[in-house]
């Protein structure tokens, strides 16, 4: 939770709007955007129901709305637009992010953190040894997109007052058995889109060649742990 109670942390203004917790998940920060909302109604949206079912449960939110990020619209001009580790799996951030400002209300924020861990060995591996081995067989663009830096600060700092950074944060990885730490935390998200484009054997073949390469660059320690950087960039921008 840690990169996402530093986003909020970094919020200095708010609008007189709801607060939105965009690609809410199943509620994780709901507490603590509670705690700095003011009185504000907090909404949470997600796309999945099942993660707005626990969202529910957690009785955190004033609303919650099942909707695509891509097509999603607020019914009255937020004062927060938060969203964290979500818009990496949406496309099209040249549209998308001048949109999102446009829905805030007077002197409203949008703050958002997504991974930017692309070119890290951890990241870019899958999708070398996939074009390596079965050339062709898996589209970049179906694993989670985040543009340069510069691109941002391009796009969004004509807009209002605009802050970017990047924090790296090292995460211990547990052992993992038969399988190296930085494998099991990436094949179910980065990678999920790379693995669904292949067959069992071919699938088997990228994770025995992905697995060496962890080796080298994440050395496992006595214990099988893994201390293992991970990359997050931030911004806000208040209109």
């Amino acid at each position: 939770m840690r990169p996402g109670l530093d986003l909020l942390n970094a919020v200095g203004q708010m609008g007189a709007g709801d607060v939105v917790d965009l690609g809410c998940g199943h509620g994780a920060l709901a507490d603590a955007l509670r705690a700095r909302s003011g009185g504000r109604t907090l909404v949470g949206v997600d796309a999945s129901p099942a993660m707005l079912d626990k969202a529910r449960q957690s009785h955190g939110y004033d609303n919650l709305q099942q909707a695509d990020i891509r097509d999603w619209h607020p019914r009255r001009s937020p004062g927060l637009i938060f969203s964290n580790a979500a818009l990496h799996w949406v496309g099209n951030h040249e549209t998308l992010m001048p949109r999102l400002v446009g829905m805030l209300g007077k002197g409203g924020t949008l703050a958002v953190q997504m991974p930017h861990q692309n070119k890290a060995p951890s990241h870019r591996v899958w999708l070398s040894l996939v074009e390596e081995l079965f050339p062709g067989r898996v589209e970049k663009m179906g694993t989670p997109g985040v543009m340069a830096p510069v691109k941002y600060e391009e796009l969004l700092a004509p807009l209002g007052q605009f802050r970017l950074w990047e924090t790296e944060y090292y995460q211990r990885l547990v052992a993992e058995p038969d399988s190296h730490p930085v494998r099991r935390f990436t094949e179910s998200t980065y990678a999920r889109p790379v693995l669904e484009a292949l067959n069992a054997d071919e699938k088997a073949e990228v994770i025995r060649r992905y697995e060496d390469v962890m080796h080298a660059a994440y050395p496992v320690r006595a214990d099988g742990s893994v201390l293992f950087p991970f990359r997050r960039m931030f911004f806000t921008l208040t209109v």
